[in-house]
């Protein structure tokens, strides 16, 4: 949520800002603002609404001529989405511009304290509430902006990524973090700042990524630019510039209408990058470098917790039963949020696996500091190199699934699971798998991408099945086992995109009220592939259509028995069950993004909801 792009350089940064804040759409905004300083003058374009309503607001002022600036794209915390609490914010006397995500948690006070010093607010934000304390703080103290951020950001409580510039300064672009994500972009004779690698990748692959409480200054001179960077006490930091793994094309749709449809096509290549290196059939082994150093402590485990929110913890969910099945250690699954405000109990022995996509979600990185005050051994599995959580964990194991820009996460979760798979494997053939079982496990896992393959085939057929029933608004998602928490995804997946009310359940919950809610031809999918519980869920199957409801069914490819069940029959190739839901979920994510497309919505930009979730 939220999007900061920076520039200061020899080029005009117009152009480059707004380049990098339509990159940062996908994250999810209502308001987007630039500034840009040129001749000691700081001129400040915002607008509501899409980046296409602000160009044409530039477009009536004349562009913003300058070559250092700041711009945001703001999903709305504190405050409705207005223009005149849209990004950027000023200081009392518009001599400092400020950009800023993450939330201010201690504003209430620090504003009451300002308007006590004369300050008047043109704004509900806290984010200006920021802006006013730095411009307070650089003009007592006589200071320059370097100094007057540290001076500020010593008196804050809360999250915050920032980029500040001022108007005496047009030198000099300030960049800091405390709990939100920031890098800065080193590119030839200039610097930018973004919130996502996204933002910048066109013009530099190389980033200085901040710890929290770190400031960094950039400046530009005649030696060319330079860079000091120091804690918010003034404690020199030597940044390390690292090389970004993504490329251009993988951010841009590629002749696709949709980025999510593109990220569902690319599964079977990012499966394959997740499992690439991972799968040695010679020795029969799981290899996860990332873990190695903690194996010892791994099989000693006894009790594991997998955290999230949203996909990541349907993912952990999955994990939980995978590492309770093949390495028959305790799991459980906690949502992120919930986990940090308990008073958990933590043994010892016990390891915490912290699961997201973007390694930033604000309530999985508490979760995950809650879990190593208490002592747990804490792992990551995430997808972005670099991040919070990554860099925090004990140890952990990277998805290498490339960039996700579509909100509504399908090849991201598939590498969870595939990844939560290994991790599983890897610690189970230290204490009770054989070699045999671990090798079947590896040839079954290869074939994988292939399975996803066909599944992604037969996106015609599923968009056909699914326009029979796009005028219904109430859905069910059924399943067991492996597959409750597929269930549980496609029903998360309908409800993001197509707005369609969708219920995720164990299919023998159903029978315990919800049962309730059945209507004639009301669409209930049942994830029923061949299994333990087969016949189980069958027998579930029946109970519905005896109340009238319409049966989507998603089988092994080879189950015709099924066939007379069900109204709509989805196949997937047979793998065994601990990897059923790499397959499962295929159509479910096919059938949520035909839905949204048939009812007219925009895919990519689902309402309400950002990519990186990294407010509380």
């Amino acid at each position: 949520m939220c999007g900061i792009v920076a520039y200061i350089g020899p080029k005009q940064a117009q152009p480059l800002l707004l380049e990098g804040l339509k990159r940062l759409e996908y994250r999810g905004y209502d308001s987007a603002g630039l500034a840009v300083l040129h001749d000691q003058t700081i001129r400040t374009v915002r607008s509501t609404g899409r980046i296409n309503l602000l160009e044409q607001k530039l477009a009536e002022h004349g562009d913003l001529t300058g070559t250092l600036g700041i711009g945001h794209t703001r999903w709305a915390t504190h405050g409705s989405p207005t223009e005149a609490n849209a990004h950027p914010h000023a200081d009392h006397h518009q001599r400092i511009a400020l950009v800023h995500n993450g939330i201010i948690e201690n504003y209430a006070a620090l504003r009451t304290y300002l308007q006590d010093k004369g300050c008047v607010f043109r704004s509900d934000t806290d984010t200006e509430v920021l802006a006013q304390l730095i411009g307070h703080v650089r003009a007592d103290a006589g200071c320059d902006l370097f100094t007057a951020v540290q001076g500020a950001l010593r008196e804050v409580t809360g999250a915050y990524a920032i980029a500040v510039i001022a108007h005496d300064e047009p030198e000099t672009l300030i960049v800091a973090r405390k709990g939100s994500p920031i890098l800065i972009g080193v590119a030839d004779g200039a610097y930018f700042a973004a919130s996502d690698a996204a933002a910048i990748l066109s013009h530099t692959s190389q980033v200085v990524t901040l710890d929290d409480y770190h400031v960094a200054k950039l400046t530009r001179n005649g030696k060319g630019p330079e860079m000091r960077t120091a804690t918010v006490d003034n404690v020199p930091v030597n940044p390390t510039i690292i090389e970004l793994e993504m490329t251009l094309d993988e951010i841009e749709l590629g002749g696709h209408d949709h980025f999510m449809f593109k990220e569902i096509v690319e599964q079977p290549h990012a499966l394959t990058n997740a499992l690439r290196g991972r799968l040695d059939k010679r020795t029969g082994q799981v290899v996860l470098g990332g873990l190695s150093e903690f194996s010892r402590e791994l099989v000693n485990t006894r009790r594991f917790i997998l955290t999230g929110q949203g996909t990541a913890w349907h993912a952990g969910l999955i994990g939980e039963y995978l590492l309770e099945d093949m390495a028959k250690i305790p799991a459980e699954t906690e949502y992120a949020a919930e986990f940090r405000y308990r008073n958990p109990i933590i043994e010892k022995d016990t390891a915490l696996i912290a699961v997201s996509q973007s390694g930033e979600t604000a309530d999985t990185l508490a979760a995950l500091h809650e879990a190593k005050d208490r002592g747990a051994l804490s792992l990551g599995v995430v997808n972005s190199v670099g991040s919070s959580i990554a860099r925090d964990t004990d140890a952990g194991v990277y998805l290498h699934v490339g960039p996700e820009i579509g909100v509504a996460s399908t090849k991201a979760f598939l590498g969870q699971v595939a990844v939560l798979t290994l991790i599983a494997l890897y610690i189970g053939r230290r204490r009770y798998l054989s070699a045999e079982q671990i090798l079947q496990y590896i040839e079954e896992l290869e074939r994988i991408p292939e399975h996803v393959q066909s599944i992604i085939e037969q996106s015609d057929r599923i968009r056909d099945e699914v326009a029979k029933v796009i005028d219904e608004d109430n859905w069910l998602f059924l399943g067991r086992g492996y597959n409750y928490p597929v269930a549980l995804e496609g029903a998360l997946k309908l409800k993001e995109i197509s707005y369609i009310h969708a219920e995720g359940m164990p299919a023998a919950e159903m029978k315990h009220g919800p049962i309730a809610l059945v209507t004639d031809g009301m669409p209930v999918v049942f994830v029923a592939p061949q299994g333990s519980q087969y016949d189980k869920v069958v027998n579930n199957i029946e109970e519905i259509r005896a109340r009238g409801g319409r049966i989507i069914v998603v089988a092994t490819e080879d189950d015709h028995d099924i066939d007379r069940y069900a109204d709509t029959v989805l196949r997937v190739p047979h793998v065994p069950e601990p990897l059923q839901p790499l397959v499962t979920v295929v159509p479910l994510q096919l059938l949520a993004y035909h839905a949204a497309v048939l009812r007219g919505h925009d895919v990519d930009k689902p309402r309400n909801l950002a990519k990186s979730v990294t407010v509380e």
